[in-house]
């Protein structure tokens, strides 16, 4: 099986390969009138499996626009998507160094503000904001990785105080982390009618921004820990667990 793994940056995308121990081919994938993707291809030693692994840029129309191209590029070719990096962490549900599998990716900030507060665009009525990884395999995925499964939010904003911490806390009772790319990820595999999953390993805690204290290349670590674990779970997820689920 193939899998797209999309993260945003060139780190994230090494960290990816690194669970594979080995150096990855790099291939870059284009069309006619459509620039190139620089996408890194690894098998992953427990084999079947191969990750072709991009680095989209930062923010969810960046990884939108990157994975949905990858996708067209090569119909038929891939079996699952992921979207994969380190995130900012909920500290009363993940630690700095935990991983999250997400059990919904949810756009946190898309919507508009009223005289009520905010009201996110499936309330608003132009859009959904939540998608779904099928849930047997993120359960799997996230026990064999000894990760977090919970809500991960997608912002196109980073969270940087405090107050803004405890606001999307208390609209996303249970949420672990947020980043930024998860909801474009996800929004272009269910229009390629493919599954998905949302991987992170928490670099810092979700609040006021305190650059001192993130722990980036630990992070980056647990990242690469994570894929080496799930990596048996991937050769056989699509034999073992439904890919293809109903949409709460």
């Amino acid at each position: 099986m193939r899998v797209l793994v999309v993260t945003a940056v060139d780190a994230e995308r090494d960290a990816v390969l690194a669970a594979a121990g080995g150096d990855a081919a790099v291939r870059r994938q284009a069309s006619p009138g459509v620039g190139a993707l620089d996408i890194r291809d690894v098998s992953l030693p427990t084999g079947p499996v191969t990750l072709d692994v991009l680095a989209s840029g930062a923010g969810p129309a960046a990884a939108a626009a990157a994975t949905a191209t990858a996708l067209a590029l090569a119909p038929g070719d891939y079996g699952l998507v992921v979207s994969a990096g380190i995130a900012g962490g909920f500290a009363d549900v993940v630690p700095v160094g935990g991983s999250v599998v997400a059990s919904r990716v949810v756009a946190a900030d898309l919507g508009s503000e009223t005289d009520e507060g905010f009201a996110d665009a499936a309330a608003l009525g132009y859009g959904t904001v939540v998608h779904h990884p099928p849930a047997a395999l993120a359960r799997v995925v996230a026990e064999t990785a000894g990760a977090v499964l919970a809500p991960v939010l997608t912002v196109s904003t980073v969270t940087g105080t405090a107050d803004r911490a405890a606001e999307l806390a208390a609209r996303h009772p249970g949420a672990a982390a947020e980043a930024m790319e998860g909801f474009g990820v996800a929004a272009a595999a269910v229009l390629h009618g493919l599954p998905f999953l949302e991987i992170r390993a928490v670099s810092n805690a979700v609040g006021p921004r305190d650059r001192a204290a993130w722990r980036i290349a630990e992070a980056l670590a647990a990242l690469t820990r994570t894929f080496t674990a799930v990596a048996p779970v991937l050769r056989d997820g699509v034999d073992d667990h439904p890919l293809h689920e109903e949409q709460p």
